[in-house]
């Protein structure tokens, strides 16, 4: 498979404006946090991973500019509840008509919950990447782990220098 700086380097560049631009979008930068309650945060890896987290469960996904730079996706595999990953250990792959690539976990967790919707409409993916094409959610078994994740603004600044 097709590392991610592969096949971001290979997208073509009008798709990456085009998820620049719907990456304007981006929703939470931080949130607040009150003793041991924290409201949602939505963080990102380089490889174009977002992560939204709600108390100790991350739903993962890849972002909307990972799957512009893709286009069509074909086929979605992921792992199964109970699967256990560190961070930055490949959980999957997204196949797409251009390229496919590995999915990481932006940090370690066991796997609680699996999108099976992927598996029938991996499509899904291009309409709704960052809300109803999730992949999975894990528990998260290291919070220092977050911090070495990028904020809404980071993250932005990251895909707009990828896309010249």
């Amino acid at each position: 498979m097709a590392s991610a700086s592969i096949m971001f380097a290979n997208a073509t560049r009008r798709s990456m404006f085009q998820a620049l631009r719907s990456s304007s979008r981006l929703s939470s930068v931080s949130s607040p946090s009150f003793g041991s309650a924290r409201f949602m945060t939505t963080y990102y890896t380089p490889a174009h991973e977002y992560c939204k987290v709600d108390g100790n469960v991350a739903t993962v996904g890849i972002t909307d500019f990972a799957q512009a730079a893709l286009g069509d996706i074909v086929f979605v595999d992921l792992p199964e509840p109970d699967d256990e990953f560190e961070a930055k250990d490949s959980f999957g792959s997204v196949e797409s008509v251009k390229a496919a690539s590995d999915v990481y976990a932006p940090v370690s967790g066991k796997v609680l919950e699996v999108n099976e919707t992927l598996s029938d409409e991996p499509a899904l993916v291009n309409t709704s990447a960052e809300d109803e094409a999730w992949f999975i959610k894990l528990e998260i078994t290291d919070e220092s782990e977050l911090s070495e994740l990028m904020g809404a603004d980071a993250y932005k600044e990251h895909c707009e220098k990828e896309a010249h």
